[in-house]
């Protein structure tokens, strides 16, 4: 049964009690891996293909014919649904789009910044027991928004060989230039070092296991990743007058995903406190995935009582979490006192599903109490700033001395005599 407390009463650590460290065997083991693969490219993926996923593949691409036949055999219902949606983010990322800004107030002087788009983008999508198509599009379309050129996408292939169709058609949809049969932290050195298939890129971004997200630590530096992603999480804040129902829905919808992810209700109300604690263990057994929903209210699962909202939020602001629900009388009333969240759902009739799969913000968040400092994946993620700089002669000479000056004063000599030997006679 999930535990209640009491605000008031609870250290910081114990309202975060989160940490998204790899256990040393799992490092050792991602480290062979990667080496693995820099030494045996193609081989090595194939062989770790029929390892861990009983796939033997021939081919590492996923051809025209696979996406054909995967288009062919859709669910019509499902490819317009999947259409409106990639729609709808496309829409949303746009909005995200900088423009390019110059400065020219002063005489002789121009000032400026640019964006340009990285040139290769590596998308990493998880398999297994479940497909995630949602995950290709939410990955994809920023990365086609922000101008990326080519975006290569990994994922692993089943027993049978070929990628989920659901996969396929959300990757087509979206607009992925190559699709390749490969998964865990072998697909994420793929992308980071590139194999006799698979290209280096520039940045590899997506959710993944432990081993993944290791994967992804280690080669950071040799190429850009979007964020260390640990196990989902939600907040619900409410208040008294929510639906105990629908507020263990929505808990439950989160700890579905994995037996490590975290389940939080923050309430003013002691009432709806113990009727969605009642609620879970009605619901929890009627979940075909029980186990894993049990074992994540019962080890992560938190209801956290506070004496009012404003309490309530400032617990919100501490966990930061990588999705919050605002199930409360005004919703926007309090948005602004809101500071630490990945993405925030406002309104009781706004349940985080909406977010995963349509409504059109990303569903690439950051977890683990990281949202204090950084934000859900968009096109900034796709895109460098670089800026610009440019003086007449005559501009350089009015500011020269000063320049001289500081250098000098910093020691650096040769930065000082790399204006004034501009001047010199």
């Amino acid at each position: 049964m999930i535990k209640l407390y009491n605000f008031d009463e609870l250290r910081p650590e114990e309202i975060l009690n989160r940490d998204i460290r790899a256990e040393k065997n799992v490092e050792d083991v991602v480290d062979g891996i990667i080496a693995d693969v820099r030494a045996r490219g193609d081989a090595a993926l194939k062989d770790y293909a029929l390892k861990f996923d009983g796939a033997a593949i021939e081919n590492l691409q996923v051809t025209q014919e696979e996406i054909d036949e995967a288009f062919a055999n859709m669910d019509p219902y499902f490819l317009e649904t999947l259409r409106e949606a990639a729609a709808n983010i496309e829409a949303f990322h746009r909005q995200q789009v900088h423009k390019n800004f110059v400065m020219n107030d002063k005489p002789g002087v121009v000032l400026g910044q640019k964006y340009t788009p990285i040139e290769k983008a590596g998308v990493y999508v998880p398999g297994g027991t479940a497909a995630y198509p949602s995950t290709v599009l939410m990955d994809v379309i920023p990365a086609k928004v922000a101008g990326v050129s080519e975006i290569v996408m990994t994922t692993p292939a089943g027993k049978d060989g070929k990628v989920n169709p659901v996969i396929l058609a959300a990757a087509a949809t979206a607009g992925v230039t190559k699709i390749f049969k490969t998964g865990g932290a072998q697909a994420v050195a793929a992308l980071a070092y590139g194999t006799e298939s698979i290209p280096a890129v520039d940045k590899i971004v997506g959710p993944g296991n432990i081993y993944v997200a290791t994967a992804k630590r280690k080669v950071f530096g040799k190429v850009g990743i979007d964020m260390i992603a640990g196990p989902s999480e939600i907040l619900v804040l409410a208040d008294g007058g929510c639906n105990p129902a629908w507020v263990a829905a929505d808990l439950l919808s989160q700890a579905e995903h994995d037996k490590l992810a975290s389940p939080v209700l923050v309430t003013d109300s002691e009432a709806l406190a113990k009727a969605v604690q009642a609620e879970l263990e009605v619901q929890i057994p009627q979940l075909p995935r029980a186990a894993i929903a049990r074992a994540s209210v019962d080890d992560n699962g938190k209801i956290i009582v506070c004496s009012d909202l404003h309490k309530a939020i400032e617990a919100c602001n501490i966990i930061a979490p990588e999705h919050l629900e605002v199930c409360v009388e005004d919703p926007f009333g309090v948005l602004n006192e809101i500071r630490n969240a990945g993405s925030i759902f406002l309104g009781r009739n706004v349940p985080e599903a909406l977010g995963d799969y349509f409504a059109g913000p990303n569903h690439t968040l950051p977890t683990s109490g990281t949202a204090r400092f950084s934000s859900p994946l968009g096109v900034d993620d796709f895109v460098k700033k670089s800026s610009f700089i440019y003086y007449t002669r005559e501009a350089l000479g009015a500011v020269a001395p000063r320049i001289a000056d500081f250098a000098e004063r910093e020691g650096l000599h040769a930065h000082a005599k790399s204006v004034t030997i501009r001047y010199e006679e």
